[in-house]
């Protein structure tokens, strides 16, 4: 959530920044219900000054035995005043903050601007894309032949878009799961952390998933409960509503769950194969910071999801997104994306991105350090998104015999195998 007085003293450098994101907002209509409830608000002010006085003028009459019928009476006029604009106040609460859930954060003057991913910057790269003597096949077909992806079991158990990893298949996810983990545990100073895998719609709403994103997740009939589409929510919650120490910042945390969404609107889009499902596993980074730390932590962020890729030596580039492509909650926004010969173009397999004191806000997220609380900053990224972590490995280390090799640097997670064979 933007800060309503920053919005109300800088109403043209809003509008510009959300005409860059391409995000259609009534922002004259957020700006009129402030300024609304602004005057209510003074109002009910005044009258409960004039209410004050009149208790006072009440006692005093009481005291020396005098008539107080009439300012009595009169008392009563103002107190009905009084409740009828705090109901008018609640009510132009409720509609403000309904349209202002529904503003995005504003991107940071380093993002590019541009409509679409067309716009998105190349800021570096890694790694050889590899070259084949043979025709390379794609994760379906590879994981197919190897008897370690079964996708039609999958929809027969469940529906399309999901998926069955059997025997090393399934091995290879909670290795890469563990890998992960252990490097940004033990390497890069993140507390794990094991969360529920259904919220409830607080917490939906203090990370911007809520009531923007509704038709995007999977809600539990009958309860207040939504699977969790991200980690990020989870993590982000275990502080809402508190006040951090300063000496615990920066906070890191990481989390693998399981993910779930239900694409809408994607229909059409990578369906073939594991690409975009509606339940996946992933290793979630996330960090609580102090404002002036958090462009730096996100250096740091995203270099923690780089190394899991440059262990497991896997090709990849960073780009960073422009005001079009970037999420509601960012300010700024690195994908990592990893090479898939299957499909002969580099994939998202991480977004590492800044949402400054935006998720900070909704959720009452602050910290302490002079007399005041102040808001933290969020950030989250990937660490990595585990099934295409899963497919690049096949694509990228696929053999003319049709096996796969596995990394070095995961074989002791594979209880030694080298590599996987067809059966």
């Amino acid at each position: 959530m933007l800060d309503l007085k920053f919005l109300r003293d800088n109403p043209e450098m809003v509008r510009e920044a959300l005409a860059n994101r391409h995000t259609p907002v009534n922002l004259d209509g957020i700006l009129e219900l402030d300024s609304k409830r602004r005057s209510v608000v003074h109002e009910m002010e005044q009258l409960k000054a004039k209410q004050n006085k009149a208790s006072e003028e009440i006692a005093r009459l009481k005291k020396v035995g005098e008539d107080a019928s009439e300012a009595v009476a009169a008392m009563k006029d103002v107190s009905a005043e009084v409740k009828s604009l705090e109901e008018q106040v609640r009510e132009a609460e409720r509609a403000l903050r309904e349209q202002a859930l529904a503003l995005p954060n504003l991107p940071d003057a380093s993002v590019p601007v541009g409509e679409d991913e067309s716009a998105n910057r190349v800021e570096r790269k890694w790694g050889e894309i590899p070259a084949f003597d043979f025709e390379p096949k794609d994760h379906v077909d590879l994981g197919e032949a190897l008897g370690i992806i079964d996708l039609e079991r999958a929809a027969k158990m469940a529906r399309s878009r999901f998926a069955l990893l059997r025997g090393a298949g399934a091995h290879l996810e909670r290795a890469l799961a563990s890998f992960m983990l252990d490097i940004h545990t033990e390497e890069h100073g993140y507390t794990e952390v094991l969360p529920p895998f259904a919220l409830n719609s607080a917490s939906m709403e203090a990370t911007g998933q809520l009531p923007k994103f509704a038709e995007d997740l999977f809600r539990l009939e009958g309860h207040d409960l939504w699977l969790l589409p991200t980690a990020e929510v989870a993590l982000a919650n275990m502080h809402r509503d508190e006040v951090l120490k300063d000496k615990d910042l920066p906070l890191r945390c990481t989390a693998y769950t399981p993910c779930f969404r239900s694409e809408a609107g994607s229909y059409g889009k990578d369906t073939r194969g594991m690409i975009r499902q509606h339940q996946f596993g992933k290793v979630e980074l996330f960090a609580f910071t102090r404002p002036e730390e958090s462009w730096d932590e996100l250096e740091t962020l995203t270099q923690a999801a780089e190394t899991i890729l440059r262990r497991l030596g896997l090709p990849y580039r960073v780009v960073t997104l422009c005001t079009g492509d970037m999420g509601f909650a960012s300010a700024k926004t690195y994908d990592i994306e990893v090479w898939l010969p299957g499909q002969d173009r580099y994939r998202e397999i991480s977004s590492c991105s800044n949402c400054t004191d935006f998720q900070a806000r909704r959720g009452g997220i602050r910290f302490k350090r002079g007399k005041k609380p102040e808001l933290v900053h969020t950030l989250n990224g990937s660490g990595l998104a585990v099934g295409r972590t899963l497919i690049a490995l096949l694509e990228n280390y696929q053999q003319a015999d049709g096996s796969v090799l596995i990394p070095d640097a995961l074989r002791p997670y594979m209880n030694g195998r080298e590599r996987i064979t067809p059966r």
